[in-house]
């Protein structure tokens, strides 16, 4: 059987799970997220405890993969998820109003970036964006989308990283 789909979800005070078919809904305190279970992976739930299976060994990657995007559901309806970006470089800065963040990042014009719907953004400093929302892939899409207008250089480190990321720094070219 496959590891990650044997480890069973405890889930937390306030998250109901309903499986209607093959149609799964999460629903916690921060909203509700739906996913559709691939034919052959079965579910089961006892008391506030999620268990997964499958019935060929053919499926049992996929029981894997089911069980990680459902743990991300509860844990997104539950507490959330969260991704910091950073600004590195001279007149780098980013500004959130409303639901587009701009950013002044060494081009010859201004980005504006409209964030995807459920994805909110604060900046706490000029050169800190917070991405929050309850799904993990818009928020960590929405996060490499501004990455990507300026990646980290090797040579100075300057552009737009993750918070968590490690940019290495190689040395200058010498004469």
């Amino acid at each position: 059987m496959s590891r990650v789909a044997k480890n069973p979800i405890q889930l937390p005070k306030g998250v109901e799970v309903k499986l209607n078919g093959g149609d799964l809904t999460v629903k916690g305190g921060k909203g509700t997220l739906a996913l559709s279970l691939v034919e052959g992976i079965e579910m089961s739930q006892e008391d506030n405890v999620l268990s997964f299976s499958y019935t060929s060994d053919t499926l049992a990657a996929m029981a894997g993969t089911t069980r990680s995007l459902v743990n991300n559901m509860v844990k997104g309806v539950s507490d959330g998820w969260e991704r910091t970006l950073l600004l590195n470089g001279v007149g780098y800065r980013a500004k959130v109003t409303g639901d587009v963040v701009n950013l002044s990042v060494g081009l010859s014009h201004p980005v504006d970036y409209k964030l995807p719907e459920g994805v909110s953004a604060e900046s706490p400093s000029p050169t800190e964006v917070i991405l929050k929302g309850i799904d993990k892939h818009t928020v960590g899409q929405a996060a490499a989308e501004l990455r990507s207008f300026r990646p980290p250089e090797p040579y100075k480190g300057k552009g737009i990283r993750y918070s968590d990321e490690f940019v290495r720094r190689k040395e200058a070219k010498k004469k």
